[in-house]
């Protein structure tokens, strides 16, 4: 059977002091599959688009701002995903910089700027925690992972660095 994921971005805005990472806590409709977690932004990617193109108009939709200075950080092959079982492909970007005012509420829920040390504290999807640390490390080398899920819990986690 052909591997055919969808394809998606995740952003993680900064501040500009670099301290903080703007993120969604997705309360806003009950049927959400992730109600009640907090996520970067980021979404599906539209046949018309690349990849650096879908990240600029998920952040501009979900947050009202245009990216000035973004890089990739990395991919993760999300595998039976979720409760509808699906399998990802994410590209993950950092957001160094933008421009406009942040529209502090979206469909998704509210926006919210938090400490990047305090990520770990808020109800994060468990593989979060496990690739959110080559986010944001010092390390300029992208890397490239692979989380196979049961549904809603991570079975395992490798990444390469290049």
């Amino acid at each position: 059977m052909p591997y055919c994921p969808i394809v998606g971005t995740l952003g993680y805005v900064l501040s500009p002091d670099k301290q903080n990472v703007l993120l969604v806590h997705r309360n806003a409709r009950p049927e959400d599959d992730q109600l009640g977690k907090y996520n970067g932004l980021g979404g599906k990617m539209e046949m018309n688009e690349d990849i650096v193109e879908c990240m600029k108009r998920e952040i501009y939709e979900e947050a009202g701002i245009e990216c000035i200075e973004m890089r990739l950080r990395g991919t993760v092959n999300w595998t039976n995903f979720g409760p509808k079982g699906e399998n990802w492909l994410g590209f993950i970007f950092l957001i160094d910089a933008f421009e406009g005012d942040i529209k502090m509420q979206n469909d998704e829920g509210e926006l919210h700027w938090i400490p990047i040390n305090k990520m770990n504290d808020l109800p994060i999807w468990d593989g979060d925690r496990l690739f959110l640390p080559l986010v944001f490390d010092s390390d300029q080398r992208i890397f490239h992972g692979y989380m196979p899920y049961d549904f809603d819990r991570p079975i395992g986690w490798s990444y390469t660095r290049i």
